[in-house]
């Protein structure tokens, strides 16, 4: 049980520095890694959970997928990477507490509900069934997306490349 804290404790800390640095740096392709640190760390924090098959949807779909769109639009799109003018403005510090104040009425409020309760963890069952389902019942539909998207995307670096 120590170790998983442990684990859990480095996770928030990595997700969390990562949230920060996306909202901080200038540079929009950093700002696209920083997220997929962001969702790794959550299928990360899934898998502490027992949730095996939620975490790699989280890693196929929103890392695979979602971020990879994301690059693919920033890359295909030609724009500066970095902002030319300063984004900054004076609502650094009302914003600042306003985060400490709904994060300290978060904790206060969790604290509140679930002070000496333990929760158990069990780990979910229907992952088989899901898993059957999509490759087996439902193969060739599966298989027919990804052609799809993969048309997708070569036709997005057709219009976008230089004549």
């Amino acid at each position: 049980m120590v170790a998983q804290n442990v684990v859990f404790g480095v996770l928030a800390a990595a997700m969390a520095v990562s949230a920060i640095g996306i909202v901080r740096t200038k540079n929009i392709m950093h700002a696209a890694l920083f997220l997929v640190v962001v969702q790794a760390g959550g299928a990360g924090q899934f898998i502490l959970l027992g949730a095996e098959f939620v975490a790699w949807v989280q890693v196929l779909v929103y890392i695979g997928a979602v971020i990879v769109l994301f690059l693919f639009g920033i890359m295909l799109t030609r724009d500066p990477m970095t902002a030319e003018e300063s984004l900054d403005n004076d609502l650094k510090w009302p914003g600042a507490a306003a985060a400490l104040l709904l994060a300290g009425l978060l904790a206060t409020v969790l604290i509140d509900a679930f002070e000496k309760e333990e929760i158990e963890l069990v780990a979910p069952t229907y992952t088989r069934a899901i898993t059957n389902s999509i490759f087996r019942s439902y193969i060739i539909p599966f298989e027919i997306v990804g052609l799809l998207l993969l048309a997708a995307l070569i036709g997005a670096v057709v219009l976008a490349r230089r004549d």
